[in-house]
């Protein structure tokens, strides 16, 4: 581990270092910490090393300077992270630690011989082209491709969309020509950026259907795909619960109004998708079962807590259907609710090791929380 260190501090002294990755993550790391990626940067016209955080659902980063970051990484190495990769213009290094923590160091030619760019503010890898037409034909962008003023939201919330898209596919690639069912899909925002994203991002070849009730969405959708060239992305006016696919390996729900979300998440769970991700809205059923038993009753008489109060149980108790279903799940802000109100997001990925002492011990959880408010029956748990 010295010598790792010390080939570090020597590359950053000498303008060599090129990047490095930590990965491995060990039970020590925080919640949700994949890796940790290391780049050069100038900024304010002094040397310092980003670390570029990557959790689960999003990035976090810090800069130091090289100093500091010589004994952050002296301090993470073996404890948080058990292997890690220094690249510089003159060799490369592979530190890794066996399962006693007995560190070993390997050294190769390097595999770039030109210098990092350390320019603190590099062109975005934009997971978007804001010139793509359908963008546009949309109103999210002008004939220029400029984003118009009253569509900023809708931009971030569909990049930070892509975003949390990404994060999951890393952890849970999917399947070779992946059947994607986009329930609800209203004016197909989300839609069409998720088909760009996955198609000329992430290479991947799928097929797309946004289900939508009202016809006249659809059509505009579908004339919309034809503009773009969009082969794997098809509109279909239909109720949820009447969608019947052959396969479904991924599912987005966004904003589903209240039991609708619940239906998307049984279409998901029935045919064992791989992938399903939802933002749930206008909690109502839970709401009007609710006949609070437990210490907050008397909180709750108040109507806007009740109503939150009635959001979270709805949310958690879905959240431990899908776990009882052999899904891992989280629960998180999707985007600020500055931006939005309908800001909760459930994702889950089918979980390789799904036992069924989990699923007693989740369906219990689900029994407890009915209880302790009240609840007769949860919709999702009709349905399924």
């Amino acid at each position: 581990m010295e010598k790792f260190i010390a080939a570090f501090s020597q590359a950053c002294a000498e303008g060599t270092f090129v990047k490095c990755t930590l990965s491995r993550a060990s039970a020590a790391a925080p919640n949700g910490l994949k890796n940790l990626y290391l780049r050069p940067v100038e900024i304010k016209k002094q040397f310092k090393i980003a670390f570029n955080y990557r959790f689960a659902t999003k990035d976090e980063v810090k800069n130091y300077p090289p100093a500091e970051a010589a004994q952050l990484l002296e301090e993470l190495l073996g404890k948080q992270f058990l292997n890690a990769d220094l690249f510089t213009t003159a060799q490369d290094y592979t530190l890794s630690f066996d399962k006693k923590g007995n560190a070993s160091v390997q050294v190769k030619p390097p595999a770039q011989t030109e210098k990092a760019d350390v320019s603190h503010d590099r062109a975005k890898n934009r997971l978007l082209d804001p010139k793509a037409p359908w963008l546009h034909a949309l109103g999210i962008t002008n004939a220029k491709g400029e984003v118009l003023a009253h569509a900023q939201d809708k931009w971030r919330q569909i990049n930070k969309f892509l975003e949390i898209i990404g994060a999951l596919l890393r952890e849970h690639p999917l399947r070779e020509n992946a059947q994607i069912a986009d329930m609800g899909s209203g004016k197909g925002y989300l839609t069409f950026a998720l088909y760009d994203f996955l198609t000329h991002h992430q290479d991947l070849k799928v097929r797309v259907t946004g289900i939508e009730l009202r016809p006249n969405l659809v059509d505009f959708c579908n004339e919309t795909t034809q503009k773009a060239h969009f082969s794997g992305l098809n509109f279909v006016a239909q109720d949820i619960n009447l969608y019947q696919p052959e396969r479904l390996d991924m599912l987005i729900a966004l904003h589903a109004c209240d039991i609708a979300t619940d239906l998307a998440l049984s279409k998901g769970i029935l045919n064992n998708a791989e992938v399903v991700v939802v933002a749930p809205c206008c909690h109502k059923q839970i709401r009007k079962e609710m006949h609070t038993r437990n210490a907050l009753a008397p909180i709750l008489h108040n109507g806007i807590l009740e109503e939150r109060q009635a959001e979270i149980v709805t949310d958690g108790i879905r959240a431990l259907i899908l776990e009882s279903r052999g899904y891992h799940t989280k629960v998180f802000e999707f985007i600020s609710s500055e931006h939005t109100a309908k800001n909760v997001m459930i994702t889950a990925t089918k979980n390789e090791r799904h036992t069924s002492k989990r699923e007693q011990e989740a369906l219990a959880q689900v029994a407890a929380i009915k209880s302790e408010f009240g609840i007769g029956v949860h919709y999702l748990e009709k349905l399924l």
